[in-house]
């Protein structure tokens, strides 16, 4: 089993728009993550985002690219969520599973997979696997190769 880690592109700031939309660069970064994501060759067969807007956004990205995954969104990836609740999730799933989250969350969740202390792409994924022991091993990360221009 194989799980993608995803933290949503770049949001208009909140002064803007309270529900923090995809900017148009997030739009981009989203697209090119998506393909990124595609040509490692993970295919995931769910899809699962926060339920915030950019997370939302995000995710639709992945489901363009994937349309046969199941799409929706799971408790446990907001923020605030306790990194456990996904690890724990993930512990007993047997499909491959995108999951679109935010800061400071993903961070805790890898760390919580994979250990180590190494920073969270900005806007980008990690993906892991899981072993036949149920450790998790890092397979591919990157952060979105776009610019603003």
């Amino acid at each position: 089993m194989r799980a993608c880690l995803v933290h949503h592109a770049d949001a208009v700031g909140p002064h803007v728009d309270s529900l923090r939309p995809l900017s148009h660069l997030g739009r981009r970064q989203a697209e090119w993550i998506a393909a990124f994501v595609r040509d490692t060759g993970f295919a995931p067969v769910v899809i699962w985002h926060s339920g915030k807007l950019r997370s939302k956004q995000t995710a639709e990205a992945f489901l363009h690219v994937f349309p046969m995954a199941e799409f929706r969104m799971v408790r446990g990836l907001r923020p605030e969520d306790p990194p456990e609740w996904i690890r724990d999730e993930l512990a007993v799933e047997s499909r491959d599973v995108l999951l679109v989250g935010h800061m400071p969350h993903l961070p805790g969740l890898a760390h919580a997979l994979i250990g180590g202390s190494g920073e969270f792409p900005q806007h980008g994924v990690i993906g892991v696997a899981r072993d036949a022991a149920g450790g998790w091993t890092e397979f591919v990360r990157t952060s979105p190769k776009v610019s603003a221009g």
